[in-house]
């Protein structure tokens, strides 16, 4: 209660910093693991060789013969960045529960921000692990996968900030929701798909690194083929929505989706074309959280949840009620 009452004399929120800090939390959890990216093209993943220390004895890149003193500040930079994500995701908690103070209904919107530095606290568990087994490629696939999950809960986060909390109305008939679950899915697989594409290519962080033993052109093929599944459910939803009809804000994030999707899709076989160049790694990375996004925003704009009610602070005498 004590804690409740600090946070009740933080100003509320307006309708702009609640968006952006939502926004700021998909940046800077899709940004991790485009840094993660550059850790692992540049072979810096164990610039840092211990966790949560940089060095035994030392939080800091210290000079050191087996390590380059590059290496070493590019691990040691992702690992700061990991401290801009925590603030942010602190943030995004303390302008929902200010929110929720003054409406208490909003329980939903500070469960969404609580996943925020919770993911903070999982991913620094899976970076220390990730460290500690030298970074096994699976490791590294967890690592990113938690950060795909986290995007797509920031983006939700983002919605939940510009919508009500009612019982969710679906904008589409049935075989739109069922369509629209099965591009979840097979976005989920492809992005699984494509890690396991990582795990056995060049760039695994240290050139020590263990690397996947399969075949990456088989890899690859799995991975471009779950794309191609991934389009036709998207194809597929559109014809059905042109059949039974869907708001415009719908058909303008399809598009969206298309757009990103294809692009993704593009970066994706020019990347391999040039032999997996490491500056199209981290866009190619980039690329995947921009798709989970832009999925994320389609599926929020599908369904109804009512009016927002939050963008206010609630009358005193409401509050003073619900107080009591």
């Amino acid at each position: 209660m004590q804690l409740t009452s600090l946070v009740a004399r933080l100003p509320y929120p307006s309708k702009a910093v609640q968006r952006a800090l939502a926004i700021a939390a998909i940046i800077t959890q899709g940004g991790i693991g485009v840094t993660g990216s550059v850790v692992r093209v540049t072979g810096s993943g164990l610039g840092c060789p211990t966790w949560p220390q940089c060095f035994e004895g030392s939080m800091f890149p210290v000079q050191h013969p087996e390590y380059e003193t590059l290496t070493q500040w590019i691990e040691f930079g992702n690992r700061l960045l990991t401290g801009v994500v925590g603030i942010v995701a602190a943030l995004c908690v303390l302008a929902a529960w200010r929110i929720q103070i003054d409406h208490p209904e909003r329980k939903r919107l500070v469960k969404l921000a609580w996943t925020m530095p919770g993911g903070v606290v999982a991913q620094a568990v899976i970076g220390g692990m990730t460290v500690l087994t030298g970074l096994l490629w699976w490791t590294v696939a967890i690592h990113f996968l938690a950060s795909a999950v986290l995007v797509w809960l920031a983006t939700l986060l983002l919605h939940a900030f510009n919508e009500g909390d009612e019982r969710p109305r679906w904008r589409v008939a049935g075989s739109g929701r069922a369509l629209l679950v099965t591009l979840v899915v097979s976005m989920a697989g492809l992005l699984a798909a494509g890690t396991t594409v990582t795990g056995a290519g060049p760039h695994g962080g240290d050139p020590d690194t263990p690397r996947l033993q399969a075949p990456i052109e088989t890899l690859t093929f799995v991975h471009g083929s779950l794309l191609v599944v991934y389009l036709i459910v998207l194809a597929v939803l559109g014809l059905q929505w042109l059949r039974t009809g869907a708001p415009k804000q719908l058909w303008r994030r399809y598009t969206v989706v298309w757009v990103v999707a294809l692009a993704q899709g593009a970066l994706g076989s020019v990347q391999y074309a040039l032999g997996v160049p490491e500056a199209l790694v981290s866009f190619h990375v980039l690329g995947s959280a921009a798709v989970i996004v832009a999925t994320a925003a389609l599926w929020c704009a599908a369904r109804d949840r009512g009016p927002v009610t939050s963008f206010s602070p609630a009358p005193a005498e409401a509050t003073a009620a619900s107080s009591r």
